[in-house]
């Protein structure tokens, strides 16, 4: 696993309209537990386009993440959508956060529309699995 190595952004790279320090850094850096299966996800989309593979590993359920995380180093994160959440408060247990993430790699744009599982684990919540509704 590499470690981050992008800087950090004036404004959250989630599209919340907060400053990253406001919405995902306390998340992405581990200071503060994410405290809702939406703010896990907005998180994991931030690690994503910082390059941040510690805190995707640590944020994934134990039982269905990779050994290894690796990311592709060429690809821009462009946005973040959420269309949907089920579930996924402070007090559940168990959470679904259906979202629209925009990319472009190697001059060639993508959108991933997938609907992920998130439960708690250890009291904190992780990020279970995903299933892909579209991608193009």
């Amino acid at each position: 696993m590499k470690k981050s190595g992008k800087t950090h952004p004036e404004s959250c790279p989630c599209n919340s309209g907060l400053s990253f320090t406001d919405c995902c850094q306390p998340y992405v850096e581990q200071c503060l537990a994410a405290p809702t299966a939406e703010a896990l996800m907005r998180s994991r989309y931030t690690a994503f386009a910082l390059s941040n593979e510690r805190y995707l590993h640590d944020s994934w359920h134990p039982d269905t993440r990779p050994i290894d995380i690796w990311l592709n180093a060429g690809t821009t994160w462009l946005g973040l959508e959420i269309i949907r959440t089920t579930a996924g408060g402070p007090d559940d247990v168990d959470g679904q956060v259906e979202f629209v993430a925009r990319s472009k790699n190697g001059g060639k744009a993508s959108r991933l529309h997938e609907n992920s599982l998130f439960t708690r684990y250890e009291g904190r919540w992780v990020y279970v699995n995903g299933e892909i509704l579209s991608k193009k």
